[in-house]
């Protein structure tokens, strides 16, 4: 008997997402155990994505795109217990296990938490890779409870993210960021520079002090931006590159002896994902004390108008992929 067909935007083969990805029929996939499928009602999109699409995590092909999914249980697999067919769930799909993702009329999560009351498809597909990144860079840079904490591309949903983090665990908190969320950081807590040329002198006007730690989330994709953002960083510590760590500028990170988390990874004995916080910070997403911004929602047939947005570098928040329309 044939499987059954679905639609899924996929690649055969590595490249520029534009020219390899492409929206076909691929099988519904079948969850395996520990897994749960569901019926994918919104997918938020990642630069991550278009970084798999070039060859990151290679795998045997085809793959598909769509890494934080929010929908209805449609299957489970063996040993889940905790779910049943209809209940609302998000977390990350699995893109290295089954040849699709979370773009797709059907996805294959390996976490879940639950859907809390009040909280909509769409904003909970906005959090589970802006979450867990954010946990985890946080909890890498050492940062302490109460302290003076700079977030530089704060704009970033990442970035975001940090600037809300440290906010609910009592920090004082200094963000760079562009115009399109200037205001909001300011309406969170945080205090708010101008990122660029001059950020040094911006932030010294602030504190006199240097940050106790600094976080990176400059998005890897408009690096041309933040040229040169580690040096002015680690000038901002007041030569203390060891305050500081980088999301995403690894090769920039190496020239200017700051850190990328490599050795918490050491450390901790191998890369661990904080997927055990995303049930919390969904939970104070439903109550009004967290979000990571959607800026549009797309239907899945009109994926390219998304893509193109990313990688212009012109999102301004989450892009979030609604399969069911």
């Amino acid at each position: 008997m044939p499987a059954e067909k679905m639609r899924a935007i996929r690649y055969h083969a590595y490249g520029e997402p534009a020219d390899v990805l492409r929206l076909e029929e691929a099988p519904i996939p079948v969850p395996q155990a520990g897994h749960v499928a569901v019926r994918v009602h919104a997918c938020g999109l990642n630069p991550a994505d278009w970084a798999l699409c070039r060859g990151l995590f290679a795998r045997q092909l085809p793959s598909g795109i769509g890494l934080d999914v929010s929908g209805v249980v449609t299957a489970v697999g063996e040993g889940v217990s905790d779910l049943a067919v209809g209940d609302a769930v998000f977390g990350p799909a699995d893109f290295r296990n089954y040849p699709s993702a979370g773009a797709a009329d059907e996805a294959v999560l390996y976490h879940w938490d639950r859907l809390p009351d009040g909280l909509s498809h769409v904003d909970a597909a906005a959090l589970p890779m802006a979450v867990e990144t954010a946990a985890r860079y946080l909890a890498w840079s050492g940062f302490q409870k109460g302290q003076t904490i700079l977030v530089n591309g704060a704009g970033s949903m990442v970035g975001f993210a940090v600037v809300q983090m440290a906010l609910l665990h009592g920090a004082r908190v200094i963000a760079t960021a562009g115009e399109t969320f200037a205001d909001r950081l300011r309406a969170l807590g945080a205090l708010v520079v101008a990122h660029g040329e001059g950020v040094v002198e911006r932030v010294r006007a602030l504190v006199s002090e240097a940050p106790d730690v600094l976080v990176d989330a400059a998005p890897v994709n408009l690096q041309s931006r933040y040229a040169g953002a580690l040096p002015d960083l680690v000038e901002i510590a007041r030569g203390d590159a060891a305050r500081v760590i980088t999301a995403t500028d690894v090769e920039g990170a190496a020239k200017a002896g700051v850190r990328t988390g490599a050795e918490n990874i050491q450390s901790e004995g191998g890369f661990k994902l904080r997927w055990d916080v995303l049930g919390e910070y969904g939970r104070l997403a439903a109550e009004g004390r967290f979000s990571i911004p959607v800026a549009q929602t797309f239907a899945l047939e009109d994926w390219r108008k998304a893509l193109d947005i990313s990688l212009a570098g012109r999102a301004r928040g989450k892009l979030v992929l609604m399969p069911g329309g």
